[in-house]
């Protein structure tokens, strides 16, 4: 049977210390005054959208210096109080709760410390009648562990943990991600729930390497099996992102602001994204320069000299290593010089060489400033060694060290080889001319718009008679075309809801949500043909074009380079694959270089061209993607 209001308060009182029952300190003044009270703040299911639970947020009297959750911690501090301040906290919350008789789970904040000294006052077996003394469920109660300072003993929380979990009740992890939640108080606490920390969260489709970290947070979570709750979502597109992320939890002022009484439903610009059920576009890394490189890079395992071995064990060396094309100087594991083969051996055939310097030590004929690179060096520091004027970097090679120790060389030619591939490999996730997306997110991003169960439309933009403008114009010009192309496509798309790919040259990939996409298309077409008339020179422009060889080598006259866009609309369950889709929109391309209009689109379920629209000023709105 719960026992009445002034009976809690008064086992409450009577188990806390001098400080707060006599003290003479403003706040346990208030504690005393029963001047506490809580606001609760909804959490929101972010796949229904339904309110899944309650945070208390304790308060102090409204206009009051102890008004706001952070001045009353610092003065719990300064009174030296906290941990009872804290049980306090648990105490009204719990009251509060009951007296408005809201159903739901509700989360409580709560430090280890205080933790501990709660179930030891309550005693371990005691927690649940103690709860339901009070009015509280222990099944719908989650106690949220904030640590103000990182936890040191972590054998006292073990067992307060477990007899947390033997009464029923839940624990929630908070601010994970903000120095103090740690990967082992994760470990050791094994919570049911763990709060993101707002700045991972906070304007999130400007930080791709946020998103990055939340990936990481969501495979440790899925490891121990956690749910998440992202904190701190204030703004719809932040809510898009985490909805498709699979975050199962969020809070924030988006959902729901803090008040006196629980709320029924999530606010209604929070609704509004739930329901609308188009992909979120995701972020990305602008580079993709992978540290660490060269650990995939065969390193040469090549022996060694002192800075005082002979000239005639270096050649000597040389002699039974054919492939050596250089050697390096070592001082116990630190590298100090690199001796090429043929200029040495070249010094080495010399008249009377053998005879002067044959004993004498080899580190006159060495290089003193090699290059030398780490294992984990970036794809920015190897270029530095194909772009220097001292090209004494590509003859001799250089020497490879892990932790600055010596392991082995490295050549000109496997030098030049990594770059490659590591500037094609980053050139597959963001392209180096646009920073556009490459490869791989576009065809993540299509594999995500299939599984969304949802219309869309994959265009896929070409120019026209590019070649012969970048033949007679130069690389460099030619790269101003296609930037030019990449930035009107991207001004004429909504980028809450329509993906922008450079697939590589200039060729792009956009894919549409926006339901008025053809005239989104129809106005980069005429905009593109009208501003690339300036990047050619004023004879051109007067011609209309230029002449130029074609691609079997026959003079003739080429228009000025326009853009034509291909169109095809997906309809849900029609295609199954990223693939399927990139080659139904090249398909959809060809048509339209082949059409006046510079725009074609194809239906996905009939393969067949369904329209050619004409030039912008007539609205169009596809009901697809409405």
């Amino acid at each position: 049977m719960q026992i009445s209001l002034a009976e809690q308060r008064n086992h409450v009182l009577a188990a806390l210390s001098p400080g707060v029952r006599t003290g003479a300190g403003p706040l346990a003044q208030l504690i005393r005054d029963g001047g506490l009270h809580c606001v609760f703040q909804p959490l929101g299911d972010l796949r229904t959208g339904a309110v899944f639970a309650h945070e208390a947020l304790i308060r102090g009297p409204q206009g009051s210096a102890l008004h706001r959750p952070d001045d009353l911690l610092e003065m719990a501090r300064r009174e030296r109080i906290l941990p009872d301040f804290e049980l306090i906290c648990v105490y009204t919350a719990l009251q509060n709760w009951a007296l408005i008789d809201a159903p739901g789970r509700l989360f409580v904040n709560i430090s280890a410390d205080a933790l501990i000294q709660g179930v030891a006052l309550c005693g371990a077996g005691k927690l649940a009648s103690t709860l339901r003394d009070y009015g509280a469920l222990p099944r719908m109660l989650v106690l949220e562990i904030t640590e103000h300072e990182r936890v040191i003993d972590m054998a006292p929380l073990r067992e307060a943990v477990k007899a947390v979990h033997a009464a029923g009740m839940r624990l929630a992890l908070d601010d994970f991600g903000d120095g103090r939640s740690s990967l082992r108080l994760w470990s050791e606490v094994k919570p049911d729930y763990v709060k993101i920390d707002k700045y991972f969260i906070h304007d999130l489709v400007e930080h791709p390497e946020n998103l990055q970290m939340l990936r990481a947070i969501k495979g440790i979570a899925d490891m121990f099996g956690t749910q998440l709750v992202a904190e701190g979502i204030e703004t719809q597109d932040d809510l898009r992102v985490l909805r498709d992320l699979d975050i199962p939890y969020g809070q924030g002022w988006l959902l729901g602001r803090p008040a006196l009484t629980a709320r029924p439903a999530l606010d209604n610009p929070a609704l509004e994204v739930m329901q609308d059920r188009r992909v979120a576009v995701l972020p990305h890394l602008t580079q993709s320069a992978r540290p660490g490189i060269l650990r995939g890079l065969q390193v040469i395992q090549a022996p060694t000299a002192c800075t005082d071995t002979p000239n005639d064990a270096v050649a000597q060396l040389f002699m039974q290593h054919t492939e050596l094309h250089a050697v390096a100087v070592v001082q116990g594991e630190k590298p100090l010089a690199l001796i090429n083969r043929q200029q040495f051996m070249n010094h080495y055939a010399t008249l009377y060489f053998r005879e002067v310097h044959g004993r004498k030590a080899c580190i006159a004929f060495a290089n003193p400033a090699p290059r030398i690179v780490e294992l984990d060096c970036d794809v920015d520091q190897l270029i530095g060694i194909l772009t220097s004027q001292d090209q004494r970097y590509l003859s001799d090679g250089f020497i490879v060290t892990d932790n600055s120790r010596y392991i082995g060389l490295g050549t000109g030619d496997k030098l030049v080889r990594a770059v490659t591939e590591a500037r094609i490999e980053a050139a597959r996730h963001a392209n180096p001319l646009t920073f556009l997306p490459g490869n791989i997110p576009i065809s993540m991003h299509i594999e995500r718009l299939l599984e969304s169960g949802n219309g869309f439309v994959a265009c896929y933009a070409d120019l026209n008679h590019f070649k012969p403008f970048n033949d007679q114009y130069g690389y460099w010009r030619g790269d101003e075309m296609i930037r030019l192309a990449a930035r009107l496509v991207v001004a004429h798309c909504d980028a809450r809801r329509d993906f922008v790919g450079h697939v590589g040259g200039d060729d792009f990939l956009i894919l549409f949500q926006s339901s008025d996409w053809q005239q989104r298309c129809r106005q980069i077409v005429d905009e593109f043909a009208r501003e690339a008339r300036g990047l050619f020179d004023e004879t051109a422009r007067q011609a209309g074009g230029i002449h130029a060889e074609d691609r079997h080598g026959i003079q003739r006259f080429f228009p000025c380079t326009t853009l034509s866009i291909g169109a095809a609309r997906i309809a849900p369950g029609v295609l199954q694959s990223a693939e399927e889709v990139a080659n139904l929109a090249a398909q959809a391309k060809h048509e339209a270089k082949q059409a006046s209009s510079g725009l074609v689109v194809i239906d996905a379920s009939s393969d067949r061209i369904v329209c050619c629209p004409g030039p912008a000023g007539h609205p169009q709105r596809d009901a697809m993607v409405a």
